[in-house]
């Protein structure tokens, strides 16, 4: 009886194994990555729907099994913009076996540049600053930069001021590294003959009223004003100066300002934060917008209604660049797979230099090589029209071409 009672063990043993092992064999491989961003405190009104960008495109990725049944385990951290956070952060990601990290601020990127470089680990930023990709080899950037973005507004600006003479410009930017990067970048196209003269530069605070700042400025004889910085100090300034009926009702009219801004600056959630006020407001980037209601826009629309997001989330482009950087650690991964490689660190560094797809959230493909270093070379001029950004044209800046010769 013993006997085959324990027959009877060993059999159902070897059955539970012979599960565990196939159960196993079928539940794939899981590849960690580490996203570390503000989606609290200082220039969270672009961190939060990049995070929940990011986050629903690879929910979405292992729901659907894009990968088969390989998954992402991206762990997404709130640094609140603090760049010692941020390296505490990454630090811990690294010790955890990420292959990718997706990084944000500026500070913090330029801070952990000679980390990437010495771990060797692909990085995918929210930062478009210039100087994270001067010397380095394993920063992807997702689209063109900040520089890219002002200095193409400026030549939009000098090739569309109608009251002869050189156009005065101000600056309204950022106080920090993120802010200063393409303003140093226009003054060299500037040096570089482009005919635009910069007036003043205006590092915003917490100020709650600009009125002064706005009538020094006209008191100047400027017509524009160059913004870099995120959308609420720009929200701030632009009721301000409809209050004051400061703000031109037409590009470049005189004894009136027109505001221009990069990309974090605009879009919906400018519109959602300043209402009327942002009517005539131009603004750069290399996203699609919601708003134009195309296939991409669909395709944002429904991908933030599966996950349950609200129409100011949905509606963001802050969200669509959590969808796009989270797009590119994917098709890397997808890319690596496909070739019958190991994804770890080295593979998807290589694949990310052989990278070409298309994005239903960007205004181009994205494409990456040894030598380019940016994924989405166009970007779009909009300009806010009865409560919504329209497309003027695509614009590729020459002046940064100079700019980059000289480097």
């Amino acid at each position: 009886m013993k006997s085959k009672k324990t027959v009877l063990f060993n059999l159902l043993l070897v059955l539970v194994l012979v599960f565990a092992f196939t159960l196993s064999a079928h539940a794939g491989k899981a590849y960690k990555l580490g996203l570390s961003l503000a989606i609290t405190g200082p220039t969270s009104d672009a961190g939060n729907p990049y995070a929940k960008g990011a986050e629903d495109w690879f929910k979405y990725v292992n729901d659907t099994k894009i990968l088969g049944d390989d998954t992402i385990d991206c762990t997404i951290k709130d640094d609140q913009y603090e760049n010692d956070t941020t390296k505490r952060f990454f630090e811990q990601f690294v010790d955890d076996g990420i292959v990718l990290f997706l990084s944000y601020a500026t500070g913090g990127n330029l801070a952990l540049k000679r980390d990437f470089e010495e771990i060797k680990i692909p990085v995918v930023p929210a930062s478009y600053h210039e100087g994270l990709i001067v010397g380095s080899n394993y920063i992807f950037m997702p689209v063109a930069t900040y520089s890219e973005n002002v200095v193409g507004l400026a030549e939009y600006v000098v090739q569309n001021h109608k009251d002869g003479g050189v156009p005065k410009v101000a600056f309204f930017i950022h106080p920090s590294a993120f802010g200063r990067g393409p303003l140093e970048d226009t003054q060299k196209a500037v040096a570089a003959s482009l005919k635009m003269e910069i007036v003043e530069v205006v590092e915003h605070g917490k100020d709650l009223d600009n009125s002064a700042m706005l009538q020094r400025l006209i008191s100047k004889g400027v017509q524009y004003v160059l913004c870099h910085t995120v959308q609420s100090p720009v929200a701030t300034m632009l009721t301000d100066a409809q209050r004051l009926g400061l703000a031109a009702k037409t590009f470049g009219e005189k004894g009136k300002l027109t505001f221009l801004g990069a990309h974090y600056t605009g879009g919906n959630d400018l519109i959602a934060l300043a209402g009327a006020a942002t009517e005539g407001f131009f603004w750069a980037c290399s996203y699609n917008l919601t708003s134009e209601n195309n296939e991409g826009a669909k395709k944002q629309l429904d991908l933030a209604k599966k996950y349950g997001r609200d129409d100011k989330a949905a509606n963001s482009h802050n969200y669509a660049t959590g969808i796009l950087a989270a797009q590119i650690a994917t098709e890397a991964i997808k890319m690596a797979k496909a070739a019958k490689l190991e994804v770890n660190r080295e593979n998807l560094y290589k694949m990310l230099n052989e990278m070409k797809f298309d994005s239903f959230v960007a205004a181009g493909p994205v494409t990456f090589s040894k030598t380019d270093r940016i994924g989405v070379d166009v970007q779009n001029i909009y300009v806010a029209e009865g409560g919504k950004f329209k497309k003027i044209k695509a614009v590729e800046s020459e002046f940064i071409k100079k700019v980059r010769a000289g480097r």
